[in-house]
Parts: C-alpha cells; sequence; structure tokens
C-alpha cells in the first residue's frame, strides 16, 4: 500500500503528538510547533530571494534548526521515546555573531523604522513578526508543561537576527529606510 499524505485522523479536531499523545488541534502545544512550521516557511521565502551566498546557507542552517525545535514541541514531553537532535548553546552564538556582523556594516539606528522598502526587506520584517509569535507561544507552553529555555531563547534571538537581516537588506539594496515619525 503506497503512503497517503491524509490520514483522517484528525478530522474529528485532534492531532498527534510524538509519542502517541492525542491533543485538540487548538492546543497551545500544537499551536508552538505551527507557529515554528509558519515561521520555517517564512525563512524559506527569504531564503529563495537572497542571492548571498553565506546568508543563504545561515537561512538553510537556520530552517535546520527550526525543524529541531519544532520536533520538540511535537513530542510528548513524558511518552516521546524517539531520540530528537538537540539546539546547542553555539546555535545561539552563531546568531550572535551575524547580528554583530551586520551591526558592524549598517548605520546606527536614530528612531524606530517603518516595515518595508523593498520586497526581501519586508520578507525579513514578516519572518520578524512569526518569529516573536513563536517565541510568545512556547513561551505560553513553558508556563504549564516542559519546555527547553533553550527553544525559546534560540527564537528570541533569531527575531534579532531577522531584524538586522532586513537593515541589511536595506543597506544592500539601496532601499530606503523610513524612520518612524508619530504625529502628535
Amino acid at each position: 500500500m503506497a503512503f497517503r499524505i491524509y490520514t483522517k485522523t484528525g478530522d474529528k479536531g485532534e492531532t498527534s503528538l510524538i509519542g502517541g499523545t492525542r491533543l485538540p488541534k487548538h492546543h497551545i502545544r500544537i499551536e508552538a510547533y505551527g507557529t515554528v512550521d509558519e515561521l520555517n516557511s517564512h525563512i524559506g521565502l527569504l531564503r529563495d530571494v537572497t542571492q548571498e551566498n553565506e546568508t543563504k546557507e545561515l537561512l538553510i542552517n537556520i530552517q535546520d534548526r527550526l525543524f529541531t525545535i519544532g520536533s520538540h514541541l511535537a513530542a510528548d514531553p513524558e511518552k516521546n521515546k524517539m531520540q530528537l537532535p538537540p539546539i546547542f548553546e553555539e546555535d545561539v552564538v552563531v546568531l550572535e555573531k551575524a547580528i554583530d556582523k551586520i551591526d558592524a556594516e549598517v548605520p546606527e539606528m536614530k528612531s524606530f523604522v517603518l516595515p518595508g522598502g523593498h520586497a526581501n526587506v519586508s520578507y525579513c520584517h514578516i519572518a520578524r513578526c512569526v518569529c516573536r509569535r513563536a517565541e510568545r507561544a512556547v513561551l505560553r507552553l513553558a508556563e504549564n508543561e516542559k519546555v527547553e529555555e533553550i527553544h525559546a531563547k534560540y527564537l528570541n534571538r533569531l527575531s534579532d537576527y531577522l531584524f538586522m537581516l532586513s537593515r541589511w537588506y536595506t543597506l544592500t539594496l539601496k532601499a530606503v529606510e523610513i524612520p518612524w515619525k508619530p504625529k502628535m
């Protein structure tokens, strides 16, 4: 029998975690890994429009790390017997080094900026916002269930990287960065 993409087991609003536990599809755990998956798709879009190889390679690495985080979130912390790949402190350091490199190249920020100016810049900002939402979902889950702290830390740093990448694109693509000037 061939593999089928549909199982029909979720037709009544539940899904299974790694380890067999069934949860409603609106459960915060499902929301958390679903949002990480959504973020991964946005990173894929960003990778598709990226011309620079070093950035593209980092984005591929980020997608791998997001799959890893998602697999941990999709596993029942008590019943899972599958060995999942870890997230390391070094993964966070990789993002910090990339942030520092960009920070040395872009002009100093003197105000908040409006998202946009070029499609690549906008893709970064959309991914950054989804990343923040994923981080919030992971932190909400961690209030009541076991979640490794490194997962939220990685997402926090990733959102910083995505912001800095937006600034780097603004600089290298000669996009116009519009400062936010609140109307009073």
